[in-house]
């Protein structure tokens, strides 16, 4: 599986909104935060109910609301789509209004790493957007890559494999898919998927 497909020529090339999902493991997330190191790139900050883990900030890691909170919010319509990701109880979402702040800025690529099914959600909103899926190279490396963070107990390294299982069927479902078995290789891929070049 690879990426492909051009950038479209009806907008700036690094325009619009750009969704990157996949499992837990699969290394969206150093994607996501090298691509913001380029200036062009805007990530949307999402929110959870997850306590803030050491070194985090609210606001720069994620929106951190109490589960109260969080609720209120999703009932009065303020989250375009959220997900209890991992079976633990706490919640994931992208607000509204986060989301619209980050399309405002048009002359900036708008990342959004969210959870596969999140993902699709908007997919399914047809909210506009290239929706990229990153994959690990098998199972097996995925499991190896969980298993090397030593923060994972067993039990919750075979829930994140449930669910790598499912999101893994559900990946033909977006845009483009990248295999990430080699991180630059990977980066080049999505850059050049979402219109950025190789340098800023």
């Amino acid at each position: 599986m690879s990426g492909t497909g051009q950038p479209s020529s009806s907008a700036p090339p690094w325009g619009g909104l750009v969704v990157i999902s996949g499992p837990s493991g699969s290394g969206k997330t150093t994607i996501v935060n090298r691509l913001e190191q380029d200036p062009r790139v805007h990530v949307v900050i999402t929110a959870t109910t997850r306590p803030m883990r050491k070194g985090e900030q609210n606001g720069v890691d994620y929106w951190f609301l109490t589960r109260e909170e969080f609720e209120r919010r999703r009932d009065a319509g303020e989250f375009l789509e959220w997900q209890e990701v991992f079976q633990n109880g706490h919640l994931y979402g992208t607000l509204r209004s986060a989301l619209d702040d980050g399309l405002r800025q048009r002359e900036r690529c708008c990342v959004l790493e969210i959870d596969v099914f999140g993902g699709l959600t908007l997919k399914g909103q047809r909210q506009p957007g290239k929706y990229v899926f990153i994959a690990p190279p098998s199972l097996d490396t995925l499991r190896a890559r969980i298993s090397g963070r030593g923060t994972e107990s067993d039990e919750a390294i075979a829930i994140r494999m449930a669910k790598a299982n499912v999101e893994m069927e559900r990946c033909r479902e977006y845009d483009h898919v990248v295999v990430n078995d080699d991180l630059e290789a990977t980066l080049s891929t999505v850059r050049r998927l979402i219109g950025l070049a190789e340098t800023s």
